[in-house]
């Protein structure tokens, strides 16, 4: 089981760029680059709401699940 996280597709979707987003969320582009490439293992609460905030979406939008073997 892993948890993808989106958060590419979405960038590319608004046109946004890795700084514009770490910026505007509050986190270090570092921090995105761990989010974006599945090495996190836990999302503040906190965190995800500025994540959906400025991405105009939805969690379900930025994660989701895939079961093993996918």
């Amino acid at each position: 089981m892993a948890i993808a996280v989106d958060i590419d597709v979405l960038l590319a979707e608004r046109g946004m760029s890795v700084g514009e987003f770490a910026e505007a969320v509050g986190i270090s582009p570092a921090n995105v680059a761990v989010l974006k490439n599945g090495r996190a293992k836990a999302v503040r609460f906190s965190t995800l709401e500025a994540i959906c905030r400025v991405l105009q979406c939805q969690p379900g939008d930025v994660l989701r699940w895939v079961p093993d073997g996918e």
